[in-house]
């Protein structure tokens, strides 16, 4: 079957305006109520990587959360929101980011993500992943990612974002075992995509970030919304608006030799495509970095998320009673 990946050029986060946009971007998919039903649990996946740089477009707006919340409550669906941040808790890195007042607006509570292992469509290692209880006993999950450049992986987009469905620190215990090998690594990322299987992914792309991201670069403006049922076509069509080469991208290389990512030419585009919204001065980064944490940054990262979760958050959040 065809994929179908809707696509809208789109400046603004301005409530009134972004929710007119994400109803015609989904428009074509069937609207929200094709997607979510009376009665559904639905898990909102944003990027939530880091309270660190809240201006710096480095999490996916928390308007773009609260727009699809209400979109779902109006489906009759029941909206949570869950990630597994690489420092600090889901509930920390949402209110440095200015989520909390939007979350409050939509009724929306936000839940940590806790881990299990469960069978992928992989063999080997790969055959049984330890992945995000709520995300998979939700009845529906719908993807948020942000487009930004990796100094590891070029590009992280819908695929990549999943992978904050790893629950606390097995991000970085993967990174070191698996990092030394960027197709590996690809590979993971897609067997966790093709287990989660959201059956929505929105794109935050209207202002991106660019340069030495996920975090250290700076804001770039890239003007798209995007929908799909399919991530993995999602991600396919975001790489042609930026330029880049699919097999520079390990998400995307891996789901291509996989069989999960339909050739641009099968994709079907009902609003913009792709060569309609593509800018020429999208900022990769300036030189990639290996993958690899090696034990000693593996450590120092666990220590710091333990730090920031059960120490820093804790005394802010006495700090401002």
């Amino acid at each position: 079957m065809t994929a179908t990946v809707s696509l809208i050029k789109a400046q603004s986060y301005a409530v009134d305006e972004l929710m007119q946009q994400l109803e015609r971007t989904l428009e074509p998919l069937g609207g929200m109520g094709a997607i979510v039903k009376p009665g559904d649990r639905v898990l909102l996946k944003p990027n939530l990587l880091t309270g660190a740089r809240p201006t710096k477009e480095c999490v996916t707006r928390p308007e773009i959360a609260y727009c699809v919340a209400e979109l779902v409550k109006a489906a009759g669906g029941q909206p949570f929101l869950g990630d597994s941040p690489a420092f600090g808790s889901a509930y920390g890195v949402a209110e440095a980011n200015g989520y909390l007042p939007w979350l409050e607006k939509a009724g929306v509570p936000v839940q940590e993500l806790h881990g299990q292992r469960y069978a992928t469509e992989a063999s080997g290692e790969l055959a049984h992943l330890r992945l995000s209880q709520e995300a998979m006993n939700a009845d529906v999950v719908i993807n948020l990612p942000k487009v930004k450049s990796h100094v590891q992986l070029t590009l992280t987009m819908g695929v990549k974002n999943l992978f904050g469905c790893v629950p606390g620190k097995m991000k970085a215990w993967w990174h070191m075992e698996a990092g030394k090998d960027r197709d590996r690594f690809g590979t993971m990322l897609v067997e966790t995509a093709r287990t989660i299987a959201p059956q929505l992914t929105i794109v935050d792309g209207i202002i991106g970030h660019g340069g030495n991201g996920p975090s250290g670069g700076e804001p770039h403006a890239l003007g798209v919304l995007g929908a799909s049922t399919d991530v993995f076509a999602l991600d396919r069509a975001l790489v042609a608006i930026l330029g880049a080469n699919p097999a520079d991208i390990p998400t995307v290389a891996q789901s291509i030799r996989l069989g999960c990512c339909p050739d641009l030419s099968e994709i079907y585009f009902p609003l913009a495509r792709p060569e309609e919204l593509a800018i020429a001065d999208w900022e990769f980064p300036a030189q990639l970095m290996p993958i690899d944490f090696g034990m000693p940054r593996v450590v120092r990262s666990t220590f710091k998320h333990f730090y920031i979760r059960f120490i820093k958050e804790p005394m802010a959040a006495y700090a401002n009673r």
